[in-house]
């Protein structure tokens, strides 16, 4: 794994070096799209509204709109904000850990100890361990403002980015203030099918099928020989420069036989030793010469046959 980010966490006098590494990543089978005919790559333009073109990556801004009016932010407009770049992770408060509610949850990064030794961070594990707290910590991330929990998993201790209050939103539903009655026989039962399901979490034991037979499909595929050049997908072809040496050069091998045939039959019909005696044969000996206008290897080329044939 590749650190993220490097720093320490403080805790009044304490200070805990460590390094921040991303817990989790993907596994979903990354897909492109591609046209249903030829197989060719599908690609999206960023094209201007207003006048029509195709917009290179570096001439766009940012904007906001507020649904009468846009701001536009330039690069510069955002490199003049005050840029978080703090290498701490300042633990604000200890809270109960029931009381971190899991919607807030976020992205989660292990930390690694960064010192000689690691008292500091196996006396932050511990404590948290013993009060059974979650430390709620402020960091800049990616030149951000980050409001995560600082928790222990095993051994190490783990940092999950939180979400900010303003950005869960309220389960406002009309349909949960109406009343329903449900009977104590309903919730027995209820009860009786949850205790028949109760088991023990180990999540090593559960796997994502789609994936699982995404990737069979794929695989199938590639020994059956359904398979497409890569390059070819691209639509990838010379360079106009290239791709006219290549033109030359077949148009040159072309010419270079027909004259050569061209040659050969001339001299045979000149000397009398044409195609009459040697028949065809001694043109595709004339083809395979590397001098064909020699007149020794075309007179070589056509007693050969020759000889075949009184044989």
């Amino acid at each position: 794994m590749r650190a993220v980010w490097k720093g320490a966490v403080t805790f009044g006098l304490v200070n805990v070096p460590v390094k921040l590494y991303s817990a989790t990543e993907d596994h979903d089978v990354s897909l492109h799209q591609v046209h249903d005919e030829d197989g060719g790559r599908i690609r999206y333009q960023r094209k201007c509204e207003v006048c029509g073109k195709v917009v290179a990556y570096q001439n766009i801004d940012k904007a906001y709109d507020d649904g009468e009016r846009t701001v536009v932010i330039t690069d510069d407009d955002l490199k003049s904000l005050p840029a978080e770049r703090s290498r701490e992770i300042e633990v604000v408060e200890f809270v109960p850990s029931e009381q971190i509610d899991p919607l807030m949850l976020d992205k989660s990064y292990y930390l690694e100890p960064d010192s000689a030794s690691n008292k500091a961070y196996v006396l932050l594990r511990e404590t948290l361990e013993s009060t059974d707290r979650t430390a709620i910590v402020q960091m800049a991330l990616r030149q951000k403002t980050r409001l995560a929990a600082l928790r222990v998993r095993g051994d190490v201790l783990v940092v999950q980015t939180l979400l900010w209050s303003d950005e869960v939103r309220a389960a406002e539903f009309a349909s949960l203030d109406e009343p329903v009655k449900i009977s104590t026989k309903e919730l027995d039962l209820s009860k009786q099918l949850v205790e028949s399901l109760v088991s023990d979490f180990e999540p090593e034991q559960y796997v994502d099928e789609y994936q699982k037979e995404l990737r069979t499909l794929i695989e199938a595929k590639l020994e059956q020989g359904e398979a497409l050049d890569t390059a070819a997908t691209f639509g990838e072809e010379p360079e106009e420069g290239e791709g006219g040496e290549v033109i030359d050069l077949m148009e040159a091998l072309r010419r270079s036989i027909a004259d050569k045939r061209g040659g050969a039959s001339g001299k045979g019909g000149a000397s009398g030793k044409g195609g009459a005696k040697s028949g065809g044969k001694s043109t595709s000996k004339a083809d395979a010469s590397a001098k064909p206008k020699s007149s020794s290897k075309a007179k070589s080329a056509a007693d050969k046959p020759k000889k075949t044939k009184s044989a």
